[in-house]
């Protein structure tokens, strides 16, 4: 496994080299940093001063050390120095693609699945990717938001008993002083319906050291926690960000890797296995695979859908179902996350299933041919909490037959029509 190299910073002490904020304050912010650092070429300093005329750039020295600029599909060069390609924006750009603030019933709460919210509380992030969905809110202040403000989200999920799972993201929280953190991850905690806290953050890829046993510390008194961290090609796993990882695993935190599928990053099926195996000999879980959104300036990033579904197709059967993600795209308009995987029914009856392997192989599946079950009579059926009041879902228990579009204030969302003899 490879360790970080040094070069540019060769003449700074290893103690300070492992303070995170140093790292922050050592960020390469402009042309001229990376000049300094990197002996770019002019093309890549042009593209910089391009880019940055739209879209802010922070690269942490530790992840700057990673860059090959003699590498043209270098990953980390992609994801981390901008491109003018950053300054043609296509007709499907968006500024919000995903609708976040559609759906934000207070100030930077997200809250559009039933049982969970997004609760952002800050917009700073170590190292602002090139392919950032988030980019309209990002990277413009550089500030940690005001608890305040944070509040009023916290004293919405503490109103809305249905919540059971918050996502903490930003920007990237681990960017907070622990205290900080620890003020809003034991509010949360405090609130008896929160089951699940989970925490977003790139800091275990792009600044390893800000994992330091005092976070572990504060965070254990908080459990459960889970981490869902970003990697996306086996080049961002060194020995700094194994270590990070470790101390996570060590500290009792799930970590769940969510990938975001790049056009001349990763994708490709042997990439993308390579990247997920290492993950798992590292107690890192790959979680999702997702289509790169269609944020302003990185439509250069976006492959087909096909590609992904190709990639999942390679993964399948072909190494440990562990290693094997979900592949979504998490729809514009505020659609939320669809699963896109290939197809290994090949046809259906009654009685029977077609279906084939990874090998191809086809098999019939015989079907049984009693139709009761469970539900209904188990305890956990009469409970609300796991009823589903939406969707598909819910049609296989209500008497309705038709989901249709009703416009609303806040966007499109679903009128349930009942059968004419109800």
């Amino acid at each position: 496994m490879a360790r970080a190299k040094r070069k540019p910073h060769a003449d700074v002490p290893r103690r300070q080299w492992n303070d995170w904020r140093w790292q922050i304050r050592n960020r390469l912010t402009n042309a001229d940093d990376v000049i300094r650092v990197l002996d770019p070429s002019e093309k890549i300093i042009e593209g910089i001063r391009v880019a940055t005329q739209h879209f802010r750039m922070a690269i942490t020295p530790y992840y700057a050390s990673l860059i090959d600029l003699n590498n043209p599909y270098c990953p980390i060069k992609a994801q981390a120095i901008p491109s003018a390609n950053e300054a043609e924006f296509s007709e499907g750009d968006m500024v919000d693609p995903l609708e976040e603030e559609r759906d934000s019933p207070v100030r930077g709460l997200t809250h559009r699945y039933p049982d969970r919210v997004l609760l952002l509380v800050t917009d700073i992030c170590s190292m602002y990717c090139r392919h950032c969905t988030r980019r309209r809110l990002v990277g413009y202040t550089d500030h940690h938001f005001d608890f305040k403000r944070i509040q009023m989200g916290i004293d919405y999920i503490a109103s809305h008993p249905e919540i059971r799972d918050v996502v903490v993201s930003g920007g990237d929280p681990l960017m907070m002083s622990n205290a900080s953190l620890e003020q809003i991850v034991k509010s949360l905690r405090s609130i008896p319906h929160v089951e699940i806290i989970r925490i977003g953050t790139r800091t275990p890829v792009v600044l390893p050291m800000r994992i330091t046993p005092g976070l572990i510390k504060m965070l254990r008194k908080y459990h459960p926690i889970y981490i869902c961290t970003h990697f996306n090609h086996a080049k961002e796993i060194t020995r700094e960000s194994a270590k990070a990882c470790s101390r996570l695993a060590d500290g009792g935190f799930p970590i769940q890797n969510q990938s975001v599928l790049l056009r001349n990053v990763n994708d490709c099926p042997h990439v993308f296995k390579q990247l997920n195996q290492k993950l798992l000999a590292n107690r890192v879980t790959p979680y999702y695979i997702f289509q790169c959104d269609l944020s302003r300036g990185i439509s250069h990033f976006r492959t087909s859908l096909g590609r992904g579904v190709q990639i999942m197709e390679a993964l399948r059967g072909h190494t440990s179902g562990l290693a094997v993600p979900t592949f979504v795209v998490d729809l514009p308009g505020g659609g939320g996350k669809v699963p896109l995987m290939p197809t290994y029914i090949v046809a259906r009856s009654d009685d029977r299933a077609v279906l084939r392997n990874y090998e191809g192989s086809i098999t019939v599946y015989m079907e049984p041919h009693r139709w009761d079950c469970v539900c209904g009579h188990d305890p956990a059926c009469k409970q609300e909490r796991y009823r589903c009041h939406k969707g598909p879902g819910m049609l296989m228990t209500k008497p309705h037959t038709v989901l249709e579009p009703k416009k609303r204030r806040i966007g499109p969302k679903l009128l349930l029509r009942r059968r004419a003899d109800d």
